[in-house]
């Protein structure tokens, strides 16, 4: 598995800390370091199906899901609540599925599948994972992104697809410099 660790972070998102040496200086911030993940998070769907035994609920169609300025979007969201919690509706893990998409007023990242686990402040996103800010985008195959500290490692393996096509093996990006980089 071919791996590079970048320092990307945006919450749900992603943001990007590169030294000057690539000359794009500050293109990407760390918005992402120290977010607040206590704050509230609003789901919307199309349908939604409570299954109290198993303290989780699935949300179904058209999910839409906000949590300050970040924003979720897939076809299928289940959110799992903690076991015996003080608060009967105390959220400890969310997993996307199919199409999900992430926002921030600045960056997006996509892929197939996403876990935020709100008990360790972490973000996982597989499939096919595109990462933007304006010009600049980052592929790979997974993101692991630690909310506390800012931190994501970005991660891309050699398999073959169904079409039997075989990926590099390699996460590729592109830094475009802003015009606010040149200052």
């Amino acid at each position: 598995m071919a791996e590079r660790w970048v320092s990307f972070a945006a919450a749900f998102i992603v943001a990007l800390g590169v030294g000057t040496g690539l000359g794009i200086g500050h293109a990407w911030a760390q918005v992402g370091k120290g977010y607040d993940t206590s704050l509230p998070i609003e789901i919307t769907a199309d349908a939604l199906e409570v299954r109290q035994e198993e303290q989780i609920a699935v949300f179904t169609g058209n999910v839409d899901a906000v949590q300050g300025e970040l924003n979720l979007r897939a076809d299928r969201l289940v959110v799992y609540y903690r076991a015996n919690a003080k608060e009967s509706n105390a959220i400890s893990l969310i997993e996307a599925f199919g199409n999900v998409f992430l926002s921030s007023p600045t960056e997006t990242a996509q892929g197939e599948k996403g876990v935020y686990n709100l008990d360790t402040d972490t973000i996982e996103l597989t499939g096919g994972v595109v990462l933007t800010r304006g010009e600049s985008v980052i592929r790979g195959d997974r993101l692991d992104m630690d909310l506390a500290s800012g931190r994501t490692r970005v991660s891309s393996t050699s398999v073959v697809t169904q079409q039997g096509d075989q990926g590099s093996g390699r996460v590729k990006a592109l830094f475009v410099p802003s015009n606010d980089d040149a200052e």
